[in-house]
């Protein structure tokens, strides 16, 4: 009844693919420009997460299993809270972090799109195309 294989075309691999790439230079171009090469005892889960996970998540859609869309949606969703939770805290500082605002900002539009594409493909995945329909049978001739 449930594969872990199958979807074909329907699925619009590369839109999530490039969803899951551009995330994931973003985030790694954020954490290595406060980071640097020091290693901090929290740098761990965001590498996991951010850097990890998405990459983790474009070999599973590269595959084609049925599911990643799925876990895609589940991602973007905490993804894109992270960004929001980011946005205000950096509003309610009242402090000159146009680049960590930024980058949260880009980061929760490619959320946001991976949100809504990868719901879409999830949808789309049982859907086939109709069979054509066969003309009606010609009707038998009164010679």
């Amino acid at each position: 009844m449930f594969s872990s294989r199958g979807y074909s075309l329907p699925m619009k691999r590369t839109v999530l693919l490039t969803l899951l790439l551009g995330l994931l230079f973003i985030e790694a171009g954020l954490l290595l420009s406060q980071n640097g090469t020091s290693m901090t005892p929290g740098l761990a889960w965001r590498l996991g997460f951010f850097i990890l996970s998405p990459l983790t998540l474009a070999v599973l859609v590269g595959l084609r299993f049925r599911w990643a869309a799925m876990v895609c949606v589940i991602y973007a969703t905490v993804g894109l809270a992270m960004d929001l939770a980011t946005i205000i805290q950096v509003l309610n500082r009242d402090s000159d972090a146009v680049p960590s605002m930024t980058t949260s900002g880009i980061s929760g539009f490619l959320n946001f799109l991976l949100i809504v594409f990868g719901g879409r493909s999830l949808l789309d995945v049982g859907q086939e195309p109709m069979p054509l329909k066969s003309p009606p049978p010609s009707p038998p001739s009164l010679s």
